[in-house]
């Protein structure tokens, strides 16, 4: 592997954080430097020579400085082989400067569009001269270093003080890796950025923030977690989240933004699925309820809150054993109380808009939908029995529907009062989703009497209100829309039982 020495370097960037402590030893190593615009000003304004780009070209900064170094002799002093002859000689023949280094800094696109800026401000921040160099320069990393992000500077400095301005084949290489993950990333956040209606039909992700976890659901398998994990959570004590955690803190916080404005509501989540849910005057008591719900499975859960996390029901949250704790916010003396387990794990969940589309492995690919933005109200739904569900049956139904949008299919839920009592979930069969609930409920003293009950599609047969009516079931929410509806609604009224169609399936597989 051959070391090179650099003697010359182009440095043109967005943000000149971080640059200083790097040009200030490119001086000391007598490495020329050419520049342009407001880092050639910067360069300047610390004392070192620099050279401007439009010496080396003859030509100015021109269309608002969206032509810069678009330049044979800027990109041929980056692109030659300093190894070919011929190469060698157009260099000297038209006189064009070696370039060994390369820093650029893109212009912030993304940071831009997240701004909610206008279109033209946003088209404006698409770097043109930028993206060209640091493709140049990756591409030519056989001669040529190029450190294309401000998060590379203190590894690049670093290289700079041990090696003295030299460099061997590996580092160029490395950092030509890095350059074309910018590049790549840069790229595909603009072409989504012009697709947003899925116009085109093609998936570009990319996610620059990765994590290695410990291991993905086992073991023995590699796990990862690719995104930006800060962006949504303030983590305040406890381990390393793992994968499982990690599945069951997005299932959490999916289920708990359809209370986010509601009275205080509480949940504990095992396995992705809520295994118990309340919603009280005080948080104190919503914990409490939400507990009773299934205290078995709530060992090693998840718990969330809509409310600030007090000391009353931080206290009775460490009597148990569980994993993770997620709130907007804790009261400094809750927080105390629940940091007393060195592992807890404590997240303040942000305001913030989750994604608009799920994407998982399917097969050899993907596949991707929209996010189930849907959420039953009163106003949508449609009363089709003769019995009217009560002002509270309906809070009930609607409170029932929500947790059971975000419950494995095929799934029942039962709920009385605004709190969970049982649901069945994942089963093959509907009427055995509504036995396990019933079974479940019976099993934690629930009485079922003046219950509802919430499905996620609908009933091809009145087998599933027969059994729920015979449970004490009052009322019913289902999406309606089979073609044996009418079994269904003769059942409830010949049996008093109150039934509202959505016209919405939940299906979650």
């Amino acid at each position: 592997m051959s070391n090179k020495r650099m003697s010359s370097a182009l440095i043109s960037v967005f943000s000149k954080d971080g640059l200083a402590p790097i040009v200030k030893k490119l001086n000391d190593l007598n490495v020329t430097i050419y520049s342009t615009g407001g880092t050639e000003k910067f360069i300047k304004d610390l004392g070192i020579n620099v050279i401007p780009v439009e010496d080396v070209t003859s030509y100015p900064s021109i269309l608002g400085g969206r032509v810069k170094t678009l330049h044979p002799k800027v990109f041929g002093g980056i692109l030659n082989r300093q190894n070919h002859d011929g190469d060698v000689a157009e260099l000297a023949e038209f006189e064009i400067p070696q370039i060994d280094l390369v820093i650029v800094d893109l212009y912030p696109f993304e940071k831009t569009v997240a701004s909610g800026a206008s279109n033209q401000d946003i088209i404006e921040k698409i770097d043109i001269g930028g993206i060209s160099l640091i493709r140049a320069a990756a591409k030519n990393y056989a001669d040529v270093t190029c450190v294309s992000s401000v998060e590379d500077y203190s590894e690049f400095l670093e290289l700079l003080e041990t090696k003295n301005g030299e460099t061997s084949e590996d580092d160029r290489k490395h950092f030509a890796a890095k350059a074309f993950n910018v590049s790549s990333h840069y790229d595909s956040a603009i072409f989504n950025y012009f697709n947003q209606n899925h116009e085109i039909a093609s998936l570009k992700i990319s996610e620059n923030k990765g994590k290695v976890l410990r291991y993905g659901e086992n073991p023995h398998q590699k796990g990862f977690f690719f995104g930006d994990f800060d962006e949504i959570f303030t983590k305040l004590h406890g381990k390393e989240l793992s994968y499982n955690n990690l599945l069951d803190v997005d299932a959490a916080v999916n289920l708990m933004l359809e209370f986010k404005n509601d009275a205080p509501t509480f949940a504990v989540l095992k396995h992705n699925n809520a295994c118990g849910l309340a919603q009280r005057d005080t948080l104190h008591q919503a914990y409490l309820d939400a507990l009773a719900g299934d205290p078995v499975s709530a060992f090693g859960g998840v718990l969330i809150s809509n409310s600030e996390i007090d000391v009353a029901t931080a206290e009775e949250i460490h009597k148990l054993f569980c994993e993770v704790v997620i709130a907007p916010s804790f009261s400094d003396k809750a927080l105390e109380i629940l940091k007393g387990k060195k592992n807890r794990i404590l997240l303040i969940l942000k305001d913030i808009e989750m994604p608009q589309t799920n994407v998982r492995s399917c097969l050899n690919g993907v596949l991707v939908q929209d996010r189930n933005n849907v959420t039953d109200t009163l106003d949508g739904l449609k009363s089709v029995t003769n019995k009217t569900a009560t002002t509270t049956e309906l809070d009930d139904l609607i409170f029932a529907s929500k947790i059971c949008k975000h419950t494995k299919s095929n799934t029942i839920v039962l709920a009385k009062n605004k709190q969970l009592c049982a649901s069945g979930t994942g089963q093959t069969s509907r009427v055995d989703a509504l036995n396990q609930a019933i079974h479940k409920a019976k099993s934690f003293n629930f009485d079922l009497e003046g219950a509802v009950m919430a499905s996620d599609a609908f009933f091809p047969f009145p087998d599933c209100v027969e059994i729920a009516d015979n449970a004490g079931i009052t009322a019913v929410i289902q999406p309606g829309g089979s073609i044996k509806d009418e079994l269904s609604i003769n059942y409830c009224n010949d049996n008093n039982v109150a039934m509202v169609f959505t016209g919405t399936r939940h299906f979650k597989h």
